[in-house]
C-alpha cells in the first residue's frame, strides 16, 4: 500500500510539475537570451539567435491604429551594447507557455518591462524556435506593447 501511495504521488507531481527536457532546453534558451538582455553581453543572446532572425513589433498607435514593424536585430544589439551604464533595463517574464512540435517550438511570455526601476510597458513576446542541431535557436521574435491595461492579455 505504501509503494502505491507513492508511485501515485510521484506521477501526479510529474505529471503537474514536470516539464520535458526539450521544454527546459526551449526555456533555457529564452532565459539565456534575458541574460544576455540584462548584462549587456550581446554575444550571450547572439549564442541563442539565428543568424538572419525576424523581430516585429505589433501594438496600437495614438490614434488607434493597429501597426506592425519590423525591426533591425543589429539595432538592438547596438542598443544593448551601448546603453549607458546607469540604464536598468528589466523585462520581467511573468510566465511561459512552451510549444514544440519535432525541431520547432514556440514561447508565450507575457511581460512587464521596467527602466530604471519605473514601470515602462508591458505585453507578451513570442519566440519562434528552431533546433540547429542539438542546440535551440531564436528564429522569430514579435512582441506587443502597451503603456496600461496589463491584466488584459
Amino acid at each position: 500500500m505504501t509503494r502505491l501511495i507513492f508511485y501515485l504521488a510521484f506521477f501526479v507531481t510529474a505529471a503537474l510539475f514536470g516539464q520535458t527536457d526539450e521544454e527546459l532546453e526551449v526555456k533555457a534558451t529564452v532565459d539565456t537570451f534575458f541574460e544576455g538582455f540584462h548584462k549587456g553581453d550581446t554575444l550571450l543572446m547572439k549564442s541563442v539567435m539565428m543568424d538572419k532572425i525576424l523581430m516585429q513589433t505589433a501594438y496600437r498607435n495614438k490614434e488607434g491604429k493597429d501597426i506592425l514593424d519590423t525591426d533591425d536585430p543589429g539595432k538592438l544589439l547596438d542598443a544593448i551594447a551601448t546603453r549607458a551604464t546607469n540604464q536598468k533595463w528589466d523585462e520581467r517574464l511573468l510566465d511561459y507557455n512552451i510549444q514544440i512540435d519535432g525541431n520547432m517550438a514556440n514561447v508565450w511570455t507575457p511581460y512587464e518591462f521596467w527602466f530604471n526601476d519605473v514601470f515602462s510597458h508591458c505585453g507578451v513576446n513570442s519566440f519562434q524556435l528552431f533546433k540547429d542541431g542539438d542546440q535551440w535557436k531564436i528564429i522569430y521574435i514579435i512582441d506587443t506593447r502597451r503603456r496600461g491595461d496589463c491584466d488584459n492579455r
